[in-house]
Protein backbone atom coordinates (compact mmCIF):
# COMPACT_ATOMS: atom_id res chain seq x y z
CA UNK A 1 0.00 0.00 0.00
CA UNK A 2 1.31 3.24 -1.08
CA UNK A 3 1.50 6.22 1.42
CA UNK A 4 -1.49 7.66 -0.92
CA UNK A 5 -3.69 4.59 -0.36
CA UNK A 6 -2.96 4.10 3.13
CA UNK A 7 -3.82 7.54 3.69
CA UNK A 8 -6.86 7.55 1.77
CA UNK A 9 -7.83 4.12 3.84
CA UNK A 10 -7.76 6.09 6.79
CA UNK A 11 -9.95 8.79 5.69
CA UNK A 12 -12.61 5.87 4.33
CA UNK A 13 -12.18 4.51 7.98
CA UNK A 14 -12.46 7.64 9.97
CA UNK A 15 -15.55 8.64 7.85
CA UNK A 16 -17.15 5.14 8.48
CA UNK A 17 -16.52 4.55 12.09
CA UNK A 18 -17.11 8.42 13.18
CA UNK A 19 -14.30 8.19 16.21
CA UNK A 20 -12.23 5.66 16.46
CA UNK A 21 -8.32 4.69 17.60
CA UNK A 22 -5.12 5.52 16.60
CA UNK A 23 -4.17 1.70 17.38
CA UNK A 24 -7.56 0.12 15.23
CA UNK A 25 -6.48 2.44 12.46
CA UNK A 26 -2.96 0.96 12.40
CA UNK A 27 -3.78 -2.33 12.39
CA UNK A 28 -6.85 -1.21 9.99
CA UNK A 29 -4.17 -0.33 7.26
CA UNK A 30 -1.29 -2.19 8.91
CA UNK A 31 1.40 0.18 9.71
CA UNK A 32 2.84 1.62 13.18
CA UNK A 33 0.79 3.87 15.61
CA UNK A 34 3.90 6.30 14.93
CA UNK A 35 3.52 5.86 11.13
CA UNK A 36 -0.52 6.65 11.92
CA UNK A 37 0.28 9.67 14.01
CA UNK A 38 2.29 10.75 10.60
CA UNK A 39 -0.54 10.26 8.42
CA UNK A 40 -3.16 12.02 10.29
CA UNK A 41 -0.59 14.94 10.55
CA UNK A 42 -0.09 15.18 7.14
CA UNK A 43 -3.59 14.98 6.06
CA UNK A 44 -4.10 18.10 8.18
CA UNK A 45 -1.81 19.80 6.32
CA UNK A 46 -4.21 18.62 3.14
CA UNK A 47 -7.30 20.61 5.10
CA UNK A 48 -8.97 17.49 6.49
CA UNK A 49 -10.21 18.46 10.12
CA UNK A 50 -9.37 15.34 12.86
CA UNK A 51 -10.43 15.58 15.84
CA UNK A 52 -8.48 14.44 19.02
CA UNK A 53 -10.53 13.48 21.83
CA UNK A 54 -8.50 12.98 25.01
CA UNK A 55 -9.19 11.28 28.28
CA UNK A 56 -10.50 7.51 29.00
CA UNK A 57 -12.10 5.86 25.62
CA UNK A 58 -10.72 8.48 24.00
CA UNK A 59 -9.74 8.55 19.96
CA UNK A 60 -10.07 10.54 16.37
CA UNK A 61 -12.52 11.50 14.74
CA UNK A 62 -13.46 13.13 11.11
CA UNK A 63 -15.49 16.37 11.27
CA UNK A 64 -17.91 14.82 8.43
CA UNK A 65 -18.05 18.08 6.38
CA UNK A 66 -14.06 18.17 5.84
CA UNK A 67 -12.64 18.06 2.74
CA UNK A 68 -9.09 18.17 1.02
CA UNK A 69 -8.05 21.19 0.15
CA UNK A 70 -4.87 21.23 -1.37
CA UNK A 71 -4.00 18.58 -4.38
CA UNK A 72 -2.50 15.86 -4.11
CA UNK A 73 -1.83 14.48 -7.42
CA UNK A 74 0.60 11.98 -8.32
CA UNK A 75 3.61 13.20 -11.04
CA UNK A 76 1.82 10.91 -13.35
CA UNK A 77 -1.38 12.88 -13.23
CA UNK A 78 0.16 16.38 -13.29
CA UNK A 79 2.32 15.29 -16.31
CA UNK A 80 -0.49 14.33 -18.07
CA UNK A 81 -2.40 17.85 -17.62
CA UNK A 82 0.84 19.54 -18.85
CA UNK A 83 1.12 17.88 -22.17
CA UNK A 84 -2.70 17.97 -22.74
CA UNK A 85 -2.74 21.56 -22.48
CA UNK A 86 0.88 21.39 -24.60
CA UNK A 87 -0.73 19.13 -26.73
CA UNK A 88 -4.07 21.75 -27.14
CA UNK A 89 -1.78 25.12 -27.19
CA UNK A 90 0.20 23.11 -30.53
CA UNK A 91 -3.40 22.60 -32.41
CA UNK A 92 -4.44 26.08 -31.33
CA UNK A 93 -7.28 25.11 -29.19
CA UNK A 94 -6.42 26.78 -25.86
CA UNK A 95 -8.60 29.88 -25.23
CA UNK A 96 -7.69 30.25 -21.87
CA UNK A 97 -4.27 29.74 -22.00
CA UNK A 98 -3.37 32.17 -19.42
CA UNK A 99 -5.71 30.74 -16.37
CA UNK A 100 -4.67 26.93 -17.52
CA UNK A 101 -0.94 27.91 -17.05
CA UNK A 102 -1.88 29.64 -13.33
CA UNK A 103 -4.14 26.94 -12.45
CA UNK A 104 -1.25 24.35 -13.34
CA UNK A 105 1.78 26.13 -11.61
CA UNK A 106 -0.56 25.89 -8.72
CA UNK A 107 -0.77 22.01 -9.08
CA UNK A 108 3.27 22.12 -9.28
CA UNK A 109 3.69 23.96 -6.16
CA UNK A 110 1.80 21.32 -4.46
CA UNK A 111 4.13 18.54 -5.51
CA UNK A 112 7.23 17.93 -3.10
CA UNK A 113 10.65 18.62 -4.41
CA UNK A 114 11.97 15.56 -5.44
CA UNK A 115 8.60 15.27 -7.88
CA UNK A 116 8.81 18.26 -9.48
CA UNK A 117 12.47 17.03 -9.82
CA UNK A 118 10.70 13.68 -11.84
CA UNK A 119 8.24 16.24 -13.31
CA UNK A 120 10.74 18.32 -14.80
CA UNK A 121 12.71 15.00 -16.55
CA UNK A 122 9.56 13.89 -18.23
CA UNK A 123 8.77 17.52 -19.80
CA UNK A 124 12.32 17.53 -21.15
CA UNK A 125 11.29 14.52 -22.79
CA UNK A 126 8.22 16.13 -24.40
CA UNK A 127 8.54 17.65 -27.97
CA UNK A 128 5.29 19.08 -29.17
CA UNK A 129 4.24 20.25 -32.81
CA UNK A 130 1.92 20.53 -35.53
CA UNK A 131 0.72 17.21 -37.77
CA UNK A 132 0.89 17.28 -41.41
CA UNK A 133 -1.65 17.38 -43.56
CA UNK A 134 -1.35 14.57 -45.04
CA UNK A 135 -1.40 12.10 -42.80
CA UNK A 136 -3.87 9.97 -42.95
CA UNK A 137 -6.05 9.61 -39.76
CA UNK A 138 -8.51 6.81 -40.48
CA UNK A 139 -7.45 4.29 -38.25
CA UNK A 140 -6.48 5.85 -35.22
CA UNK A 141 -7.52 4.31 -32.03
CA UNK A 142 -7.40 5.09 -28.55
CA UNK A 143 -4.44 5.34 -26.43
CA UNK A 144 -3.99 2.02 -23.94
CA UNK A 145 -4.32 3.29 -20.36
CA UNK A 146 -1.26 1.56 -19.27
CA UNK A 147 1.47 3.79 -21.11
CA UNK A 148 1.98 6.93 -19.06
CA UNK A 149 3.01 4.87 -16.02
CA UNK A 150 5.12 2.94 -17.89
CA UNK A 151 6.24 5.70 -19.48
CA UNK A 152 7.23 7.41 -16.09
CA UNK A 153 8.98 4.64 -15.21
CA UNK A 154 10.90 3.94 -18.11
CA UNK A 155 11.79 7.79 -18.89
CA UNK A 156 12.89 8.38 -15.29
CA UNK A 157 14.29 5.27 -14.36
CA UNK A 158 16.12 5.24 -18.10
CA UNK A 159 15.21 1.56 -18.72
CA UNK A 160 14.00 -0.06 -21.52
CA UNK A 161 10.07 -0.48 -22.16
CA UNK A 162 8.20 -3.52 -23.81
CA UNK A 163 5.27 -3.29 -25.82
CA UNK A 164 2.98 -4.90 -28.84
CA UNK A 165 3.05 -3.12 -32.00
CA UNK A 166 0.90 -3.33 -34.58
CA UNK A 167 2.39 -1.19 -37.69
CA UNK A 168 0.32 0.80 -40.39
CA UNK A 169 0.32 -2.44 -42.95
CA UNK A 170 -1.13 -4.01 -39.81
CA UNK A 171 2.09 -6.10 -38.95
CA UNK A 172 2.36 -6.95 -35.52
CA UNK A 173 5.69 -7.15 -33.41
CA UNK A 174 6.74 -7.41 -29.99
CA UNK A 175 9.74 -4.47 -29.52
CA UNK A 176 11.73 -3.32 -26.80
CA UNK A 177 13.61 -0.37 -26.96
CA UNK A 178 14.94 2.48 -25.21
CA UNK A 179 12.79 5.58 -24.95
CA UNK A 180 14.43 9.11 -25.54
CA UNK A 181 11.09 11.32 -26.15
CA UNK A 182 7.73 11.85 -26.99
CA UNK A 183 6.74 13.60 -30.37
CA UNK A 184 2.88 15.40 -30.00
CA UNK A 185 1.43 16.23 -33.02
CA UNK A 186 -2.18 16.63 -32.13
CA UNK A 187 -4.10 14.50 -32.49
CA UNK A 188 -1.59 11.88 -32.82
CA UNK A 189 0.93 10.65 -30.43
CA UNK A 190 4.21 9.13 -30.33
CA UNK A 191 6.96 7.87 -28.85
CA UNK A 192 10.31 8.30 -29.96
CA UNK A 193 12.97 5.53 -28.85
CA UNK A 194 16.05 4.09 -30.04
CA UNK A 195 15.53 0.29 -31.21
CA UNK A 196 18.90 -1.70 -30.19
CA UNK A 197 17.93 -4.65 -32.82
CA UNK A 198 18.13 -1.89 -36.01
CA UNK A 199 20.25 0.57 -34.65
CA UNK A 200 18.83 3.70 -35.01
CA UNK A 201 15.44 6.14 -34.21
CA UNK A 202 12.22 4.65 -34.25
CA UNK A 203 8.80 6.43 -34.15
CA UNK A 204 6.17 4.39 -32.69
CA UNK A 205 2.46 5.84 -32.47
CA UNK A 206 1.04 5.28 -29.34
CA UNK A 207 -2.45 4.30 -30.33
CA UNK A 208 -0.48 1.37 -32.14
CA UNK A 209 0.88 0.16 -28.81
CA UNK A 210 -0.27 -2.13 -26.38
CA UNK A 211 0.79 -3.94 -22.88
CA UNK A 212 3.67 -1.96 -22.10
CA UNK A 213 6.47 -2.20 -19.49
CA UNK A 214 9.27 -1.71 -18.45
CA UNK A 215 12.13 -3.63 -18.08
CA UNK A 216 13.68 -3.07 -14.77
CA UNK A 217 17.43 -3.20 -14.45
CA UNK A 218 18.13 -2.41 -18.23
CA UNK A 219 19.85 1.15 -18.07
CA UNK A 220 20.46 3.32 -21.00
CA UNK A 221 21.74 6.19 -22.22
CA UNK A 222 20.10 9.38 -23.07
CA UNK A 223 20.21 9.93 -26.59
CA UNK A 224 20.17 13.36 -28.81
CA UNK A 225 16.78 13.40 -30.93
CA UNK A 226 17.25 14.78 -33.91
CA UNK A 227 13.86 16.76 -34.31
CA UNK A 228 13.27 19.73 -37.22
CA UNK A 229 12.79 22.81 -35.40
CA UNK A 230 9.11 22.62 -35.01
CA UNK A 231 7.91 19.49 -36.54
CA UNK A 232 9.07 15.97 -37.50
CA UNK A 233 8.41 15.58 -41.42
CA UNK A 234 5.62 13.30 -42.53
CA UNK A 235 8.14 11.43 -44.95
CA UNK A 236 10.34 10.60 -41.57
CA UNK A 237 7.40 9.19 -39.58
CA UNK A 238 6.45 7.33 -42.51
CA UNK A 239 9.32 5.30 -43.04
CA UNK A 240 10.41 5.42 -39.14
CA UNK A 241 7.52 3.11 -38.82
CA UNK A 242 9.02 0.28 -41.25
Amino acid sequence: MTLRQRQDAIVRSLRRSGTTTIEALAEHVGVSRRTILRDIGALRDDGFVIHSDVGRGGGVRLDPHSMQTTARLSVPEVFALLISVAAMRAAGHLPFSDLADAGLARIEKSLPRDKVQDLRALLDCLHVGKLSPRQDLSDMGRMDPALLPAFEAAFLGRERIQFDYCDAKGRKTRRTVEPQAMLILPPLWYLVAWDPAREDFRHFRMDRIRDPEALAGTRFRRRHVPFEDDVCPYSVLEAAQK
